[in-house]
């Protein structure tokens, strides 16, 4: 094929781009209460990767950067149930302005994905959470794990505007780069070594990830009351706080993963390939 010029078994980057225009356009197009499902499970799968990252860095033994590390690894868990067992993610999805630049997608058609998804993604973080508070999960390690969600909740409720926004962009960067090199996989193996490496560093760096933040808050709303000591800031954890981050973090998200990323991949790869071609 034209664009297999490299010597491993792996797509180009010219083919990446042609693949995600596709792929873009199949998910923008499915039916609302199939997008809706995938993306409940993509909430819940984010949630679970969080969930074991919070386990690793509860762990006040490890130093604070092993600790950051391993955690981000673990937190990897969450994209890569998505991309290989199938879910439908809002931060991955803001590829989608790749075939919206194409004009393969209406604008309409992008904002439907991404509110639909949204939505979903928000149930299924939320349930989780309520479900991991039900299980008592957090009451172990002498109760660490919920103290630790609390404190990141506090941290998340508690962060500036434009720091929120910030990190938001660099996270998608990273996130929407661990989806895009996934697509040059062809075997499960090729796509989890992709995925690993920008994702623990997002998480390791402290970025902000929306989906993530939908079960971060709503369990530190749930855990808080309950903890026998008091975590600073704690007080600002609740819907108002929830807002005051998600705004900010979504917005940054947006531009991450859509200027950043697709736009940026639309510009040299397809409209930049036209160009030579004519």
């Amino acid at each position: 094929m034209k664009h297999e010029i490299f010597g491993f078994d792996a797509y180009s980057p010219a083919q990446i781009a042609e693949r995600v225009q596709q792929v873009c356009v199949i998910k923008a197009r499915m039916p609302a209460l199939t997008m809706l499902l995938l993306a409940v499970l993509a909430g819940a799968f984010i949630g679970l990767g969080a969930l074991y990252f919070t386990l690793v860095i509860s762990d006040h033994g490890l130093g604070f950067a092993a600790g950051r590390v391993l955690g981000g690894v673990c937190f990897s868990l969450g994209l890569l149930l998505v991309v290989v067992a199938g879910a439908e993610l809002f931060t991955g999805n803001n590829l989608l302005a790749m075939a919206w630049a194409e004009g393969c997608l209406t604008t309409r058609d992008v904002l439907r994905d991404w509110l639909i998804v949204g939505i979903g993604n928000f149930i299924g973080a939320g349930a989780l959470a309520v479900l991991v508070f039900l299980s008592g999960h957090a009451a172990l390690n002498q109760g660490e794990i919920a103290r630790t969600v609390v404190q990141i909740a506090a941290a998340k409720c508690a962060l500036p505007f434009w720091e929120a926004f910030f990190r938001g962009v660099l996270c998608n960067v990273l996130v929407c780069m661990a989806i895009w090199m996934a697509m040059a996989g062809r075997s499960v193996i090729d796509k989890a070594v992709a995925i690993l490496f920008p994702i623990s560093a997002f998480v390791a760096a402290g970025f902000e990830h929306s989906i993530a933040n939908l079960y971060f808050i709503p369990l530190g709303m749930l855990l808080r009351d309950g903890l026998a000591d008091p975590v600073a800031g704690a007080e600002a954890i609740g819907w108002v706080g929830m807002a005051r981050n998600l705004v900010p973090v979504i917005l940054g998200n947006l531009v991450g993963g859509s200027v950043l990323v697709a736009l940026v991949y639309h510009l040299i790869y397809r409209r930049g390939a036209r160009a030579l071609s004519s």
